[in-house]
């Protein structure tokens, strides 16, 4: 029995044939061409998929179901994209275009909640009953499980952390608020600190060096790189995000109290160096109720592969 997993995104689509038992058999990608509109990208999506079958050696006939993550609000009894503002997804029924594509059952999720389920059922938070997910990206995406299921609540687009306020009136955000966590704590965000603080800091600072001597060069991993050369303005930026990144963090454990809350992302990358001074802010920081079972805080396991996976066996999602 095998599942086709697609993890839909703005830039990249990747598909998987992922069997019972949530092993990534084989998988496809290809850059995504948004131009051509829904149904070209469900053209390129279904190309992608049968690219991974014939790796994996399976059939038409040996695919159960499919399961599609894509970025956006979706509506998950239909299977509509309600908005998706980097495919330019307004009103798109993914489900309907896709079935008529392949011929087989599609199951449409959000692709943070997928990438949490992929984690819950072959990454780190396999075998909690309440935990989280947050990727770390361009934005920051987000999944809750509860009980073993997914938490959309009763609109389908709950658990949008990135769009709760740790700054009140603070930078603007594309969603259209101020002080968002996702404006401080992705990795747009952190490029936004460097910048700011290599302004206000010294030209001396190896982050100059590092950018050309131009701030709009700078990328989320000059900080880092920065700090680990012993730069102190590195440093200091690092220690800014950590604390903007374990604001939102707080928030999390505080509102679920989960038993396990890991990080994905390309940010995640930094490891230890973003993982031990966040869980050092954590525990300070977290609710004193929060003991007797504290949120284990812990790094993604699964990198790009758990958007698949989870969007493969998200049919088990169904009631």
């Amino acid at each position: 029995m095998y599942y086709l997993g697609i993890d839909l995104g703005g830039t990249n689509i990747a598909a998987g044939v992922v069997d019972g038992d949530a092993r990534l058999i084989a998988k496809a990608s290809r850059k995504t061409q948004v131009l051509p509109g829904p149904e070209g990208i469900c053209r390129q999506m279904a190309e992608a998929a049968g690219e991974a079958m014939k790796k994996a050696g399976v059939s038409e006939r040996d695919i159960c179901g499919i399961g599609v993550g894509t970025p956006g609000t979706v509506e998950r009894d239909t299977g509509i994209v309600r908005f998706s503002s980097n495919l330019n997804f307004k009103d798109v029924n993914l489900r309907e275009l896709m079935e008529r594509q392949t011929g087989k059952p599609v199951r449409v999720e959000n692709d943070a909640n997928a990438a949490a389920y992929g984690e819950y059922r072959a990454g780190v938070l396999k075998g909690a009953k309440n935990a989280i997910a947050i990727t770390l990206g361009t934005g920051i995406g987000s999944g809750i499980l509860i009980g073993g299921k997914i938490y959309a609540a009763s609109n389908s687009a709950g658990g949008e952390f990135g769009h709760t306020v740790i700054a009140f009136g603070g930078r603007p955000c594309p969603c259209g608020r101020c002080g968002c966590w996702e404006a401080y704590a992705s990795a747009t965000g952190l490029i936004h600190t460097t910048k700011e603080m290599m302004r206000a800091g010294s030209r001396d600072s190896l982050l100059w060096q590092l950018a050309d001597g131009n701030p709009e060069k700078v990328t989320s991993r000059m900080a880092f790189a920065a700090m680990r050369a012993g730069d102190s303005l590195g440093k200091a930026v690092v220690d800014r995000y950590i604390a903007h990144l374990g604001c939102g963090l707080v928030n999390c454990i505080n509102i679920f109290q989960p038993d396990i809350l890991c990080i994905g992302g390309g940010v995640s990358g930094e490891g230890e160096a973003l993982l031990r001074p966040l869980t050092e802010y954590v525990e300070k920081e977290a609710n004193p109720m929060n003991v007797g079972n504290k949120t284990r805080l812990c790094l993604a396991k699964l990198g790009n592969d758990a958007g698949i996976i989870g969007a493969a066996l998200t049919g088990e999602q169904e009631p």
